[in-house]
């Protein structure tokens, strides 16, 4: 037994060693473990500290710092990290709780209780929180028993319920522990029961009770949520019947409550950013007229859609136009350009409000050095706050004087702005951002008409025009109108001379001033001189001018000819009628033809005859609007279902039997275009009446055919109701079978013929990226994924073909307008799956209208029977019908009298069969 039991005791030792070393070295790895997370979080840290010291206005970059740091538990880095966000930008009411919270645990002694009231003082500055404010008068009652603690505590609820009283939902929660506090301070007077109250306690009891009285009467007569329990509370509370008046009041506020209730409700179950409820809710209080509840909705829209540039601007134009306070219009201000430092207007907002309440000018020139740091995504914002600022400078300087430190101020800041558009904004983005030198012409306007300084003004237009601006006639205008004004009729002459000489864009204009001016005012001298300047001048660009129509009219014959060429070619490829085949041969061919998808058809085209219909615009991501075809009935447009079924059995034959359809514009209403189809779609009509009909009821589906029975590719749905055709828009760029259908209005081009269909905007839009060179196979779930580390991304969209194939190109909506400009700074010039892409805020260059003028007028287009164009039809026009119809008049002198216009030499005039058909007639 002895034995066994020292067997089993060496077995248990020998076994709890093992457990032993299993635990330490589980132990042992789990440090392991720690440690390496430290390392990674220490490594993570730096690189957002790095991050920071080159661009310091990253936010989110500053909210992981934050994050980690307070995972780490780094107190001292962390508060500093803390501090430097504050710095740049006001923090939100989650991030405040959370370092007050960190500060109140640390704080041990009462001589930090100070610095905790500081931070407090802070965090109400920079939104209006009901639960920053209930913290701050929760953590005053702690220091009641300090000297003056209770008025402390009283002046901070008082300020709570200024500021947040008022809130609709979560205000009474401050009026409730102001209440209790109050009562608190009443149970210390009470005197114990059974208990009697000594004379001298009296009057500071009905002061209380009366303080207590008067909060339940000032809440009450507010419109707050659960009023109904207030007012019962204050019945039980109350040993005698509550007044007429209070009542009055309370019932008053209940009316009013009833009005503020869907407002309330629409923003509880509104998702974020709740914008247009909140904007509804602002204008209901702006009808109503009271200015702190108008301060009050502004202040909670503000703390939710902080970075919402708009609505910063709406709230500071407010204060400014009607309250005019100059602490609460400041801090505004201040708050906004904070919160959205990148929007150049909130700035010159700012810089006008400080100059309006008189601010020192220290603090208006420290204000603009802040606005140059504020990192806009434009070259253009820096001329805006050059311009704000450089126009309250002016109108500091007494211009009476002929010289002040104002004056002398003023030219050294426009001399700075010249320099820093020219080095820093060039520099950045590859442009000054004032091309037409804006501010250098204000210069000189105030040099001359303020001044009385012309020497200096010419001085300055000189180097406006060695910027590239000489060719302008508008530029050569300003300068004259200035000189006019001011200067003499000797510089007057020498600026037109020079602009005769130099403008390219409109020369006859600056001709015709020269002229004027020599009427006027100059000698036979000057007259003979402008003359003979302006016709070698108008004579020189009229020659260029007839070079240029030259040089395009033979680059349009060079086109229509290899067009004709690639014609002949294909037509040459085309197997000939007599050529015999076998039947699976034949069927192989057709199927090969009606294979082939053309990525754009030629204008004119036909479809294979019938009458002229209205042209249609095919909407695409290229924007390239195809003329379209005749349309045939081949089943067209008074096809029925059945129509469409057997036509499709029957094969090719079967098209020349059914009737053409001119088309009916009354219906385009009811009736959508649909293009970019497969043209080996099987049984066009039954399909799209299938995928239609989820829309509404389907009247008619009318698909386009070839003479040969081929499907073109697209066709018309038309619909028993307006409604149906509206839904079925909202199917565009769907995908079937591979190509992305395009479904489009149906509109008579002829009617209309600026009508465009381009669902996305083409003008600036500072929260939407473009992305380019990003690989061809990358989907739009990786580019989402790619942008969701820099923001919150609303729409993904790929730029592709008419195959809906990727052409490696993007664009990316964020949220708001910071996400989108720090998305640009980390994302510019990456390397995805081996390719650098470019990001860059989205503004598509503007589209190219020709002008009215500019357009030829289109000859009619002329319908050839069922078949179409015959292959023997041919131009029966004798040579001598085909020259120009107007000769050019013969020389006088050397000098052609009607010389021919660059048109009627680009190309000679177009005669239809009718125009042909009445001068044999006339003959």
């Amino acid at each position: 037994m002895a034995d066994g039991g020292g067997a089993e005791a060496a077995e248990w030792a020998a076994g709890g060693s093992e457990g032993d070393e299993e635990l330490e070295s589980e132990d042992s790895s789990g440090g392991d473990e720690e440690e390496e997370e430290e390392k990674e979080n220490e490594a993570e840290i730096q690189r957002l500290e790095e991050q920071l010291s080159i661009n310091a206005f990253d936010y989110n970059c500053h909210l992981d710092l934050i994050k980690l740091l307070h995972q780490e538990g780094e107190l001292v880095r962390l508060r500093r990290a803390r501090q430097k966000m504050n710095e740049l930008f006001p923090l939100t009411e989650e991030l405040w709780l959370d370092w007050l919270k960190d500060e109140i645990r640390v704080a041990s002694e009462n001589s930090e209780r100070e610095k905790i009231y500081e931070l407090f003082e802070r965090a109400v500055k920079d939104y209006i929180c009901p639960e920053v404010w209930l913290e701050f008068a929760q953590y005053s009652i702690g220091g009641i028993g300090q000297e003056g603690g209770i008025e402390k505590v009283r002046s901070v609820f008082e300020r709570a319920l200024t500021a947040v009283g008022l809130h609709v939902t979560k205000g009474s929660a401050i009026w409730e522990a102001f209440r209790e506090f109050e009562n608190a301070i009443l149970s210390t007077l009470q005197p114990p029961a059974g208990g009697v109250l000594s004379s001298e306690k009296q009057p500071a009891l009905t002061a209380q009770l009366e303080k207590i009285h008067t909060l339940f009467r000032r809440q009450l007569g507010i419109p707050l949520m659960d009023m109904e329990t207030t007012f019962t509370e204050y019945e039980e509370w109350s040993e005698e019947p509550v007044p007429e008046a209070v009542v009055k009041n309370y019932q008053k506020a209940l009316q009013q409550m009833e009005k503020y209730k869907p407002y309330e409700e629409a923003l509880l179950t509104a998702e974020a950013p709740k914008l247009a409820e909140y904007q509804a809710y602002i204008d209901f209080e702006t009808k109503v007229g009271d200015p702190a509840r108008i301060q009050l909705i502004y202040e909670r829209a503000l703390a939710e859609n902080c970075l919402v540039p708009d609505l910063w601007a709406r709230y500071t134009q407010y204060l400014d136009r009607q309250l005019k306070v100059k602490d609460l219009v400041l801090s505004a201000h201040e708050r906004a350009v904070r919160n959205c430092p990148w929007t150049v207007k909130l700035w010159n907002q700012y810089l006008l409000a400080l100059e309006r309440h008189h601010v020192e000018h220290a603090r208006v020139s420290e204000t603009f050095e802040k606005a140059l740091n504020a990192g806009f995504i434009q070259a253009t914002d820096y001329v805006e706050i050059w311009q704000a600022y450089l126009d309250y400078l002016r109108r500091r300087v007494d211009f009476t004087k002929d010289s002040s430190k104002e004056l002398e101020e003023l030219r050294s800041a426009f001399a700075q702005a010249v320099e820093y558009l020219k080095q820093e904004v060039e520099e950045r983005f590859s442009e000054s951002g004032d091309p037409s030198c804006s501010i250098m012409q204000t210069w000189a306007r105030i040099e001359a008409r303020l001044c009385h300084n012309m020497q200096k003004a010419r001085e300055l237009w000189d180097s406006i025009m060695t910027k590239g601006n000489a060719k302008y006639a508008n530029m050569w205008l300003e300068y004259y109108n200035l000189e006019r004004a001011h200067g003499d009729t000797l510089h007057c002459r020498k600026a037109l001379h020079r602009a005769v000489q130099c403008t390219s864009d409109y020369p006859e204009h600056v001709c015709d001033v020269l002229l004027t001016l020599e009427r006027i005012e100059g000698t036979l001298e000057d007259w003979d001189a402008a003359v003979q300047k302006t016709e070698s001048r108008l004579a020189r660009v009229n020659e260029q001018r007839l070079k240029a129509a030259e040089k395009e009219a033979a680059g349009t014959e060079q086109r229509k000819q290899t067009r004709a060429e690639k014609r002949a070619a294909k037509k040459a490829k085309k197997p000939k009628a007599g050529d015999k085949r076998k039947a699976n041969t034949q069927g192989d061919w057709d199927q090969q033809e009606e294979a082939k998808q053309p990525t754009k058809r030629r204008k004119g085209g036909g479809s294979g005859g019938g009458d002229v219909v209205a042209e249609k615009e095919v909407p695409e991501e290229e924007e390239e609007v195809e003329d379209m075809e005749t349309e045939a009935g081949l089943f067209g447009r008074g096809g029925s279902a059945k129509a469409e079924a057997e036509a499709t059995e029957g094969g090719p034959s079967r098209w020349k039997d059914l009737p053409r359809v001119v088309h009916n514009s009354e219906k385009d209403n009811v009736t959508v275009f649909v293009s970019n189809l497969s043209y080996s779609l099987a049984e066009p009509g039954p399909t799209l009446r299938a995928l239609f009909s989820a829309c509404g009821e389907v009247a008619e589906v009318r698909p386009i055919f070839s003479n040969k029975g081929s499907f073109r590719g697209y066709g018309y749905v038309e619909f028993k109701e307006e409604t149906a055709a509206r839904e079925a828009l909202k199917m565009d760029r769907q995908d079937l079978n591979g190509r992305l259908m395009f479904v489009s209005p149906c509109v008579d081009k002829t009617k209309q013929p600026g009508f465009k269909v381009f669902k996305y905007s083409t003008a600036l839009e500072k929260h939407k990226l473009f992305i380019a060179g990003l690989p061809f196979s990358y989907t739009k779930e990786e580019l989402e994924e790619l942008c969701k580390a820099h923001g919150t991304v609303k729409e993904v969209r790929l730029v592709t073909n008419r195959a809906g194939r990727s052409k490696g190109m993007a664009y990316v909506e964020f949220e708001n307008e910071a996400q989108a400009s720090q998305a640009v700074l980390k994302m510019d010039g990456l390397a995805v799956n081996d390719y650098v892409i470019k990001v860059a805020i989205s503004n598509p260059p503007a589209r190219k209208q020709p002008e009215a003028a500019e357009r030829a007028p289109q000859p009619p287009r002329q319908s050839y029977g069922a078949r179409g164009k015959g292959r023997t039809q041919l131009a029966m026009v004798p040579r001598a019908l085909q020259r120009q119809s107007n000769p050019p008049a013969k020389a006088e002198n050397g000098t052609a009298q009607n010389p021919p216009t660059a048109a009627a030499l680009a190309e000679p005039k177009k005669m239809s069969n009718a125009d042909f058909a009445r001068l044999l007639l006339n003959k």
